[in-house]
């Protein structure tokens, strides 16, 4: 019977190569060899094929490009990676794939054009580059002499997106940012996707629209599927010179992250730049672990309580309770700090419990010591998830209990994210909070996460206006916009409507012409320790009005 097998030999695996225009090579340091064969001349490396010295290789790059070709020489460990974008005289740019196989032995891999790599070097989800490719394109960039400025953007809450509209709704939105990004920059910039929800670009420092600009054009309002979604992004950015000192690309990448996550400290919508001070903060997060794993058992993890005020009236109407740790070493640390440390080690369940029942009690110990207080309330949010709490229900209907505080007393906050993952579910836990005798309120509405139509099937007491529209409604038209519909839409739902953020008397009128309830920010005052709440309480009853500092200028 014959044997029909294909037998590949040296002859068909040359044409081959030479057919597709790749090449394959061996680098053997400890011999100075470098071993070539397949279609060496279409890429310019005709003169050094078969074989040649590391010298030789060097002397055929472009003097630019020279460094690159040491990353191909230069000895790694095994199972490292080699890729290189790389210029030879008289010929396109070619990219180097390769892998060490043994240590200070051997390398091999594959050279070819770069369009033959551009599928692999690009996310397909935005047509970018990918992180990889981003890195070798911006060393290359970095060797242009001058000012350079890198802008890493975060999307704020991606994963709170992934759960209302689902993955593939949510990577139409990651598409439409990449198209923004693109459209922003000059088309010598270097963009990338170079995380599931991180974007970057690389450009001349003079010719970069600068983060201000980034964030006008990444945050405009879309629509997904019959989905309002309002963008926000943590910035990061961080300058540098180029030319021979120019930092490693990877090296700079790694600063524009520190001054994301920076930025993320600071709360949603954030900016900041790279500076030496940030280099401490990595240590520091490993220590406050550390700290952190402790905390609850011993009390350091505390509520604060941020004045909530009628607006028409300014009487106070109630507080929200806001987690901040008592570090015995550090000082008072707010939740930006802290809290994605509870998320990433599962205490966000039993700091919830904590926060509710501790606010409960101080609320009721208030209205038994103040009997004008009889009819504040406290607001105490539930973190992504504790909707599902198996004992939240039951928490509820004992803390009510204990305390006496009568239904509608204490207030749940539940964001649109944690309703809309399973509306159905939700809409009978609500129930059930409801008739356990919680208030209940829609936490950072506006967001755009949720569809309204459910929002009529929802048990919901209170719509709550997110900061970051509040904070911006006079400069950006879209937040304007999404407060006055809140506001409206509240009315026409016979919802009571908060606005986070006032932070002054121009904010406060124009909500209060708008319509809206109530009002909380530090234009009436920061989340203040329990004693310091009590005299502010005192001190609302007393005048007739809640408190205002003189510098907010807001108007009593």
């Amino acid at each position: 019977m014959p044997n029909d097998r294909w037998m590949w030999d040296a002859t068909t695996t040359l044409e081959a190569l030479g057919a597709a225009d790749v090449a394959l090579w061996v680098w053997e340091p400890e011999r100075d060899r470098m071993r070539l064969t397949g279609a060496t001349r279409a890429l310019g490396l005709g003169p050094l094929a078969p074989d040649c010295s590391s010298a030789a290789l060097r002397a055929l790059a472009l003097p630019q490009d020279r460094a690159y070709a040491e990353d191909i020489l230069r000895v790694q460990e095994p199972g490292c990676e080699v890729a290189v974008r790389l210029r030879m005289r008289g010929a396109g740019v070619s990219i180097w794939r390769g892998v060490w196989l043994e240590e200070g032995c051997r390398a091999a891999g594959v050279v070819a054009p770069e369009i033959k790599f551009a599928a692999s070097d690009l996310d397909s989800l935005t047509g970018l580059l990918d992180r990889k490719s981003f890195i070798v394109r911006a060393r290359e960039q970095l060797q242009t002499p001058g000012r350079h400025e890198l802008i890493v953007a975060d999307l704020d809450r991606l994963r709170r997106l992934n759960e209302a509209l689902g993955h593939e709704r949510a990577d139409l939105v990651l598409a439409a940012l990449g198209s923004r990004l693109a459209a922003a920059f000059p088309p010598d910039a270097v963009l990338a996707r170079i995380g599931e929800d991180e974007f970057a670009a690389l450009c001349v420092a003079g010719a970069s629209p600068g983060a201000d600009a980034l964030r006008r054009a990444l945050e405009q309002p879309l629509r997904v599927a019959g989905f309002d979604i309002h963008p926000t992004l943590s910035i990061g950015a961080v300058e540098a010179h180029g030319g021979v000192d120019a930092p490693e690309a990877a090296e700079l990448l790694r600063r524009a992250e520190l001054a994301v996550e920076s930025a993320k400290s600071h709360g949603r919508g954030g900016a900041a730049a790279y500076g030496r001070g940030l280099e401490s903060d990595g240590l520091s997060r490993l220590a406050l672990e550390g700290d952190l794993k402790g905390a609850l058992g011993r009390g350091e993890l505390v509520p604060f309580y941020q004045p909530i005020v009628r607006l028409s009236s300014g009487a106070l109407s109630g507080f929200e309770a806001l987690v901040r740790w008592r570090h015995p070493r550090r000082g008072l640390l707010t939740p930006e700090v802290f809290l994605p440390l509870c998320e990433e080690m599962g205490l966000m369940e039993e700091l919830g419990a904590m926060m509710m029942r501790t606010a409960a009690g101080q609320l009721a110990a208030w209205r038994m010591k103040h009997k004008a207080a009889g009819e504040l309330t406290v607001a105490v949010n539930l973190s992504t998830g504790e909707i599902d709490r198996p004992d939240l229900v039951s928490d509820v209907a004992a803390i009510r209990r204990e305390t006496g505080l009568p239904p509608g007393a204490l207030k749940l906050e539940v964001t649109e994210g944690d309703v809309m993952r399973d509306p159905d579910r939700a809409a009978v836990i609500l129930g059930d909070l409801r008739d356990a005798g919680a208030a209940l309120a829609l936490d950072d509405f506006g967001t755009g996460f949720s569809s309204l139509s459910y929002l009529t099937r929802l048990p919901f007491d209170t719509l709550k206006i997110d900061r970051y529209f509040v904070r911006t409604m006079a400069t950006n038209e879209g937040s304007a916009t999404i407060v006055s519909s809140v506001v409206k839409l509240g009315q026409d739902l016979a919802l009571e409507v908060v606005a986070e953020g006032v932070e002054n008397a121009g904010m406060a009128r124009h909500l209060l012409a708008l319509g809206c309830d109530y009002g909380q920010g530090f234009g009436y005052a920061p989340a203040l320790s329990p004693q310091e709440a009590e005299v502010y309480l005192n001190e609302s009853y007393v005048d007739g009005a809640a408190p205002v500092k003189a510098r907010s200028g807001l108007i009593r």
